[in-house]
């Protein structure tokens, strides 16, 4: 399959999607009962979408394009009422989080179709582990061109998302020690990761050919790139964040984004090369095992400080993009939360509080569906 051409977008508009987990209401284990839950909805109000995932205890929800923080958020709060109600009718719940806290990954069902199915034979138990939970958000660019740049002077600010967005500390029962530890499942995957540093569209093209004719890749979505481009959208694809245990949060991140997407374009303080990535590992490393109090290495000067500083000083940077995109109440959620502690910090403490587990993810559903 040819790479498509890139369909040009209005600049900076946002979608978002969100993986949710559904759980029984009698245990608060995952439960089998998308395909229940997907034909209550068939019939849903607003212009946002809800599909399946590769599991039967997962679905995703797509946002519409928008442009603005308080629609964005409003409209993911019409989804939230909309899917809330419709699992109430089924006596489940709906949670937010990047991995379910004690769910075995063998109990889990492919959800049937040819794609998953597919997924299913090529990566074995690989593709039931990979019963995670993340939230993905889409920036519109107007060609290839700007999109792989824009790809490439993120990569500095992907550790910023792991950290805000953590929100799986446990996996199987046991507190990994990872704020985000949904992560590790998908780097298992060959073509995870970085992006190739490629700068124009016409390179990429070249790549894509390149691993086309190996027979590894079909179509873009083989590539599990922390950050990759969506052609037929006109967008690149942030893939980094858990899924927040809340919906406001994950309108917040996902303005944030958008801002500082603003800054780098308007501004352009770096231009980005190869040698960006020789600390992209660890800094993303660092994100995913230590969260807000992980340690960041600046490509340039090769300082480090802590990530948590790095954001603070990048919502001062940003603020305004933030007031120019009328998302400065996104910038002041996600302060509060760089000073609260990110979603993980909440599940700890939840946690620390003395409850069992399935406590701990009664009260992200009740968070969730409000």
């Amino acid at each position: 399959m040819p790479l498509a051409e890139f369909t040009s977008s209005e600049p900076l508009t946002l979608g978002v999607e969100l993986e949710l987990q559904l759980v029984s209401t009698h245990d608060f284990d995952l439960s089998p009962q998308a395909q229940d839950l997907l034909r209550l909805l068939d019939k849903h109000t607003g212009a946002w979408d809800v599909k399946p995932e590769i599991t039967r205890s997962m679905i995703e929800i797509g946002s519409s394009v928008q442009r603005e923080f308080s629609p964005l958020r409003a409209e993911l709060n019409d989804l939230r009422e909309q899917l809330s109600q419709a699992a109430r009718r089924l006596n489940i719940g709906i949670a937010g989080g990047g991995t379910h806290a004690y769910q075995h990954w063998s109990d889990q069902q492919i959800f049937p179709t040819e794609r998953f199915e597919y997924l299913n034979d090529l990566y074995g138990y690989l593709a039931k582990q990979f019963t995670v939970f993340g939230q993905h958000v889409h920036v519109g660019c107007e060609d290839g061109d700007k999109a792989l740049w824009l790809l490439h002077a993120l990569s500095r600010y992907v550790p910023h998302f792991i950290a805000l967005s953590a929100s799986s500390p446990f996996v199987q029962g046991v507190d990994t020690g990872f704020d985000s530890a949904r992560l590790n499942s998908v780097f298992a995957f060959p073509l995870s990761g970085r992006a190739p540093f490629v700068r124009s569209w016409d390179e990429f093209g070249h790549y894509f050919d390149k691993m086309t004719s190996t027979g590894v890749v079909k179509s873009m979505k083989d590539f599990y790139w922390d950050i990759r481009p969506k052609p037929e959208f006109g967008t690149i694809e942030l893939r980094v964040c858990d899924t927040p245990l809340t919906v406001d949060k994950a309108a917040a991140l996902a303005c944030y984004l958008q801002c500082i997407c603003s800054y780098l374009r308007e501004e352009r303080p770096f231009e980005p090369e190869e040698d960006d990535y020789l600390v992209y590992t660890f800094n993303r490393f660092q994100a995913c095992r230590f969260g807000l109090e992980g340690e960041i290495v600046d490509p340039k000067t090769k300082q480090r400080s802590k990530l948590r500083d790095d954001i603070i000083r990048t919502l001062a940077r940003i603020d305004e993009h933030a007031l120019d995109r009328k998302a400065l109440d996104a910038s002041n959620l996600l302060r509060d939360s760089v000073f609260a502690g990110n979603d993980a910090t909440w599940l700890r403490q939840q946690k620390a509080k003395g409850l069992q587990l399935s406590a701990v993810v009664e009260g992200a559903t009740e968070r969730w569906m409000g």
